[in-house]
């Protein structure tokens, strides 16, 4: 992983740079869809991905469904604002959008795995983590299933590597549980964490 981000500790009060994190399959990806379905002002980060796209996914709106070298050549030109390899495929998140949004004064909200939220966080010390969380293991797991777009080994893969990743919730500044069919409760409670965020007097604006 790798990012150049700072701060400038002149602005008082910048927007937002907002991580949302949590284990595969405790609905990261839905959060971000609802926030662009209800409109939400923020800027939310479209992530550039080589894993395949999956039923009902949109490339530009999901994700950006990149072939291996793409992703290397965005990789090589320094395009990632962050990036990780993730269950043997590449994630990264380009740059360029998220210096407009910021910018433009727009809060920035990007979804990655534990490990990069862990990255950004050590990079932008002004950053907000939110760790979404499974109401319960078993729950998840059952997510992961129902998804039915891996295959057992991954499976078993993804619920190990969300064991140790419950374990680091606690790095996060905020814990939100999403609860099974409850996901505008999760969202509200998003919105809630920033707008306390933004009455906070410590606000720097970030720098990308």
């Amino acid at each position: 992983m790798s990012s150049d981000l700072a701060l400038d500790p002149a602005a008082a009060n910048g927007p937002l740079l907002v991580v949302l994190t949590g284990p595969s399959g405790v609905g990261k990806d839905a959060v971000i869809g609802r926030l662009k379905e209800i409109g939400s002002p923020c800027h939310v980060t479209i992530t550039a991905t080589t894993r395949p796209q999956r039923a009902g996914e949109t490339h530009g709106v999901d994700y950006y469904f990149v072939s291996q070298d793409e992703y290397r050549r965005m990789l090589d030109a320094g395009e990632f604002l962050e990036h990780a390899t993730v269950y043997g495929h590449g994630y990264g998140i380009p740059r360029g959008p998220v210096r407009e949004a910021l910018a433009a004064g727009k809060d920035v909200v990007m979804r990655i795995d534990v490990q990069g939220a862990a990255t950004v966080a050590r990079l932008v010390p002004g950053s907000v983590r939110i760790f979404l969380a499974p109401p319960s293991f078993e729950e998840l797991e059952q997510r992961l299933r129902n998804r039915k777009s891996d295959d057992e080994d991954v499976i078993a893969r993804r619920l190990q590597t969300a064991h140790e990743e419950m374990k680091r919730a606690g790095e996060c500044d905020y814990v939100v549980v999403n609860e099974d069919a409850r996901l505008d409760d999760t969202v509200c409670q998003i919105d809630a964490i920033m707008r306390a965020e933004h009455r906070r007097i410590r606000r720097a604006r970030v720098v990308v």
